[in-house]
């Protein structure tokens, strides 16, 4: 058996409870100690010259705001409880915090190549559209209301998303929002559905009705 294939024994542990438990604590940790957002949140300079490492992993914890925690966090209890029930919580753990490391990493690498050393990037974002994107694939036919009122089916509206970020980092609109961040956990996600399950999403996409 393929080693990247082998499935987990499937058990179901609430881990979208207790992540969103654990942003929620930082978050508070972030209001009482101002300094937990510098040792949290992925900027250059201290992973280069301090060698702050860790903020690969801890970026995805903390947040700029309450309206940027509640915001991720709802996303994350509509479509990561029910994608973590699909695949178990070992799985979704694991695409959870992969995609969104990578998708740091990546982050990390365009701030290098840009010189946009005094970024600070926070939030669960990236993870996040990597989680939308496997509610579409796992729920092609559901039917989400955006803004309450607009009825889209799940592939259209992560696609959707998806162009519009792609459109956000080109054009340079809504500056502050890490576009390419979300991008990067999208296509990560893409990547782990081949690599890892065997699927294209695409196909999902397409034959769903």
């Amino acid at each position: 058996m393929n080693p990247v294939r082998r499935p987990f024994r499937y058990r179901y542990d609430n881990a979208v409870l207790y992540i969103i438990g654990i942003n929620i604590l930082v978050f508070i940790l972030q209001q009482i100690m101002p300094q937990v957002s510098y040792y949290a949140a992925l900027n250059p300079i201290l992973i280069i010259r301090r060698r702050f490492v860790w903020q690969f992993f801890t970026y995805m914890f903390a947040h700029g705001g309450i309206s940027h925690l509640v915001f991720n966090m709802l996303a994350l209890f509509i479509f990561g409880a029910q994608v973590e029930r699909q695949i178990g919580s070992k799985e979704f753990l694991l695409y959870y915090l992969l995609t969104g490391i990578l998708a740091g990493v990546f982050s990390f690498g365009i701030y290098m190549l840009t010189g946009s050393y005094n970024v600070f990037l926070l939030g669960a974002s990236g993870a996040l559209f990597a989680v939308q994107l496997a509610y579409a694939v796992f729920f092609p036919n559901a039917v989400l209301y955006v803004w309450g009122i607009l009825p889209l089916r799940a592939p259209v509206m992560v696609l959707g998303f998806t162009a519009l970020e792609i459109f956000s980092s080109v054009f340079g609109l809504r500056s502050g929002v890490a576009h390419l961040t979300h991008l990067a956990g999208f296509a990560f996600g893409w990547i782990y559905f081949l690599a890892r399950f065997n699927m294209n999403p695409w196909r999902y996409f397409t034959n769903s009705r």
